[in-house]
């Protein structure tokens, strides 16, 4: 049976704005990415169903909400799951810019006043700031250590996430239950050692490799959970924080605002930041 074209199809989405990747694409597995020739992707609105998908509890905590959103307002990308975390805020942002337009109004607080004031973001000038990005995958801390990462996926960064809410879930509850102290306690501890546990896995997946000082490098995973293990926390502690700070590229930084003449007499800065987050109850709707 042929299928004839619609002949409403003239009035289908059409791409919004057009984007690079911060990774450039390089991580994703053959066939979950389409390159282009300059390397500049196309990026659709959203549809009704789409917006749909980001009103859904469930889909939204397990991350496929967002997975089918991307997959469907950026096409050349054929599985989202394999995004870097890199890329996650450039993508999300030129999403909003090609469904609801170039301005967005953000609600934040007002330092040492705590009140609460409504600023007008212009969306594509922080995307610019994204688009200059130059990503590294290496650097070195203050006590000499060297570390080389590979990018957090989505579905990484969804599993992560996920664990860390079901014990944050567990911990809630069990604040909230007829339990005995020592009980209590006990589950606490359980709940503070899983979330522990969590974090130390994702600090060693997400190393490539460790060079120390006198310039030997492990790669082996198991090398590397041993160190860490019998390392100073000193040590370990610098390594997350460098980890961290290659995990903020491609990330959107928090734009600076300036305060008023009566907020800077009742003690407000004469500028101040102001985080921009992707909360889906309000950047998508």
């Amino acid at each position: 049976m042929v299928q004839t074209a619609n002949p409403l199809s003239k009035y289908y989405r059409q791409p919004g704005v057009y984007i690079k990747l911060p990774s450039g694409g390089k991580y994703f597995s053959e066939g979950g990415f389409q390159p282009t020739a300059n390397g500049e992707i196309p990026v659709l609105p959203m549809t009704a169903k789409d917006e749909m998908n980001f009103k859904t509890p469930d889909a939204l905590l397990n991350g496929q909400a967002t997975v089918d959103v991307i997959q469907s307002c950026l096409p050349n990308i054929k599985d989202a799951w394999q995004v870097v975390n890199h890329d996650v805020d450039t993508i999300l942002l030129a999403i909003r810019i090609a469904t609801f337009g170039e301005i967005m109004d953000i609600e934040a607080p007002v330092p040492v006043v705590n009140t609460m004031q409504t600023h007008s973001v212009n969306l594509p000038s922080i995307l610019e700031t994204l688009r200059v990005t130059e990503l590294k995958d290496e650097i070195a801390t203050k006590s000499g250590f060297k570390i080389k990462i590979a990018p957090m996926t989505y579905k990484d960064l969804t599993k992560n996430q996920l664990a860390a809410f079901e014990q944050q879930k567990i911990y809630a509850t069990v604040s909230n239950s007829q339990l005995g102290e020592d009980e209590k306690s006990l589950r606490f501890i359980q709940s503070f050692r899983k979330l522990s546990e969590i974090n130390f896995e994702v600090l060693v997946d997400s190393l490539v490799s460790l060079t120390g000082p006198d310039g030997t490098t492990i790669n082996d995973k198991n090398q590397i959970k041993d160190f860490f293990d019998n390392s100073t926390a000193k040590i370990t502690t610098e390594i997350q924080e460098a980890l961290a700070e290659l995990r903020l590229q491609g990330s959107i930084k928090p734009i600076k605002v300036k305060a008023t003449e009566d907020q800077i007499k009742a003690g407000v800065p004469a500028t101040y930041e102001v985080p921009i987050t992707f909360d889906n109850a309000n950047f998508f709707v």
